[in-house]
């Protein structure tokens, strides 16, 4: 039963990863046995590593990954051994009230399906159980995976470019198409030119706005979102945003996106609006971090806050018109990843993220 991998594995927060030997065990009649081939870092696999966020260790990390299905379970059914996939961390029944009213992020059975399990799916030397994060963990060689977690895909796509669709670009994207529905011809904004704000930026670019302002801190990121879609900058250091949103547009943008996770930049998100404008935060805001929202925005501009998990996605049916996308020219995701490193090396690719210019970095994990 089972077979050895090696993982990256969090032993304390916060702290560094740390390569060890697990024992995976075979999938379940509901599982899917992926190999990992790549695997996309994210800021949120950063905040548990340095603590930001509160994590229970020992934890494999890695939620953005692509790979190859080496064995199914015996209820699986559209998936089979060869196939090439990709990982979101949303996995969802297809039964309760959300899934069913199309609300499949908001599922309220993925704790039963991350976590119901007769037998962990990984175990250390010490025989002590390894908790892959999200039911996922692809920061290792392989993953035991529900079969509603993952979306079998194009073998023409690469697995490198594949693997950041799983999170940042579905959440950026989705967060323009499903959460707030951009139409074409408005204006937009997007606090935070990481992953996930690029993708927003692109989301924005083919909705069809006319002005797509990109905000952040950094020059270096603040020049590539131009190379991705974004009209006009903002560097936030130099200029009060807001006021150089409102400049730009003419009284403000009709959506806004939050894309670092932070109070200070949702209320400006709020306050770059124009009256009936909509801001849609994907950020990972901390909960001892409250937002504060002046309620005469809300009942006299008629301005809306919301919140975006995952951008409302229905993975499934978005991934593959995302690779479509991809095909044709108009989304671009070779181009959004910075660098690459082994999973030996996985900890500089984190510290990468730190030093603020990379888009996203990517684990070569495995081979075909």
């Amino acid at each position: 039963m089972g077979r050895d991998i090696r993982a990256a594995v969090l032993n304390a927060a916060p702290g560094r990863l740390e390569l060890e030997t697990l024992t995976i065990d075979d999938p379940g009649p509901d599982e899917v046995l992926v190999r990992v081939i790549n695997a996309g870092l994210c800021h949120s696999d950063l905040h548990e590593i340095n603590g930001t966020f509160e994590t229970e260790v020992p934890i494999v990390l890695g939620h953005e990954a692509a790979g190859v299905v080496d064995a199914v379970g015996s209820n699986v059914t559209g998936v089979a051994v060869g196939d090439h996939v990709l990982t979101c961390l949303s996995v969802f029944c297809g039964t309760c009230r959300y899934c069913t009213g199309g609300r499949l992020t908001l599922c309220e059975n993925r704790a039963a399906l991350t976590s119901g399990r007769a037998r962990p799916r990984l175990v250390n030397s010490a025989g002590v159980s390894v908790r892959p994060t999200s039911a996922l963990g692809g920061f290792a060689e392989a993953m035991v995976v529900h079969r509603n977690s993952i979306v079998v895909i194009s073998d023409a796509v690469p697995f490198h470019s594949a693997s950041i669709v799983g999170c940042a670009v579905t959440t950026g994207l989705g967060a323009v198409f499903r959460s707030a529905e951009v139409k074409p011809g408005t204006s937009v904004a997007v606090i935070g030119t990481g992953g996930i704000g690029i993708a927003a930026i692109q989301g924005a670019r083919i909705a069809g706005a006319a002005q797509i302002i990109a905000v952040d801190v950094v020059p270096e990121k603040l020049s590539a979102a131009m190379t991705f879609g974004a009209t006009h900058t903002v560097n936030s250091r130099e200029v009060d945003p807001v006021e150089a949103v409102r400049d730009i547009t003419g009284g403000g943008v009709d959506y806004s996106f939050e894309a670092v996770g932070n109070h200070a930049t949702v209320e400006q998100g709020m306050a770059m609006l124009r009256p009936a404008g909509v801001c849609t935060v994907v950020g990972m805001v901390p909960d001892r971090t409250p937002i504060q929202v002046l309620g005469s925005e809300l009942f006299f501009k008629e301005k809306r806050l919301q919140g975006s998990f995952m951008g409302s996605n229905q993975f499934k049916v978005d991934v593959p018109r995302y690779l479509d996308l991809y095909r044709q020219g108009r989304l671009l995701l070779d181009e959004m990843v910075s660098a690459h490193v082994s999973l030996d090396d996985i900890n500089a690719g984190f510290d990468l993220m730190v030093g603020g210019t990379a888009t996203r970095v990517v684990a070569d994990v495995g081979s075909l």
